[in-house]
């Protein structure tokens, strides 16, 4: 995939077919929690792109690019929406989406679809939300009009966890810094090296570099969505400490065999990454400019 021309068309594919096949192990990669940890996580990332935690709950939800239910299953058990409508264009997220649904006892619509192509009415949804997704799409005007198309007068949009321009530059340096180091944690914590599997070379998980488009400047951004016909936009940064931790980790992680790394270790390094998080928030979101950090908030308005 990666050496064929990277149209529309096989970006979609290539985000179908990995997703796919990353669906089953993804929440253990990604820390992804259901509990009062994952529901502190994702309120503080809506609070942030609206500005404040709403008074009342919106009524109809949709969410874009749902993965495996991180962020619209948290937000629902907060109580933010009434109804929820999860769209992904991987049916394999999807499926597991339902199953952890129905583990937590919430009712959610799942709809595999395309977000440039939504197969829904207009005016539908008094939300439109979601949690690293606009940048796997590769006609993204065409997305941002389509949600703009089925939110009602007065509705809101909000997604989270978009990596900007120049926070995906400088995150490179725990990447490169972790795969130097990584042989030495391994000794330390006495884990193997990852062994080659010869059915990700083929299964779908081959394609990850292929599934990301974009990274944005704030203000690129505010410009995509003042042409698709939002007002009130909203943009701020989040995680700058607490991302390059988090990348670091990640990294050194993956280059062991995944049994191998120790319980303890994986609960410490949660823990922190956690801490980091709320001192990013405390301290560095307010004073520095959202560019500068690894991911963008943001929200919108229908007039």
């Amino acid at each position: 995939m990666s050496a064929s021309p990277r149209t529309p068309d096989r970006i979609k594919a290539a985000n179908a077919r990995y997703h796919d096949a990353a669906a089953e192990e993804y929440d253990f990669k990604w820390g992804i929690d259901f509990g009062p940890v994952g529901r502190e996580q994702v309120r503080g990332k809506l609070a942030k792109a609206l500005g404040g935690w709403p008074s009342r709950p919106f009524g109809d939800a949709l969410e874009i690019g749902s993965g495996t239910g991180y962020f619209g299953l948290n937000l629902m058990q907060l109580g933010l929406m009434e109804r929820l409508v999860a769209t992904d264009i991987s049916p394999g997220m999807l499926a597991h989406l339902a199953k952890s649904a129905a583990a937590l006892g919430l009712d959610v619509h799942t709809e595999a679809c395309d977000a440039e192509e939504l197969p829904f009415e207009d005016a539908s949804f008094d939300l439109v939300l979601g949690h690293a997704v606009l940048h796997h799409l590769p006609r993204l005007d065409v997305a941002l009009a389509e949600l703009r198309r089925v939110l009602r007068p007065r509705g809101s949009l909000a997604f989270c966890g978009e990596p900007s321009r120049y926070g995906d530059l400088i995150a490179v340096l725990p990447k490169v810094g972790a795969r130097v180091a990584a042989p030495v944690w391994r000794l330390l914590l006495g884990a193997s090296a990852r062994r080659a599997s010869p059915r990700e070379d083929r299964d779908g998980h081959e394609l990850e570099p292929d599934v990301d488009v974009h990274a944005f400047t704030p203000g690129h951004l505010a410009g995509l969505l003042t042409q698709a016909g939002f007002d009130g936009v909203r943009i701020r940064g989040e995680e700058l400490v607490a991302n390059a931790y988090g990348w670091t980790v990640r990294t050194l992680e993956g280059s062991a065999e995944p049994d191998e790394v120790p319980g303890r270790w994986r609960e410490l390094a949660f823990r922190t990454y956690i801490a980091l998080q709320r001192l990013d928030a405390a301290l560095l979101e307010p004073r520095l400019p959202p560019s500068i950090f690894y991911n963008l908030v943001l929200s919108a308005r229908v007039s």
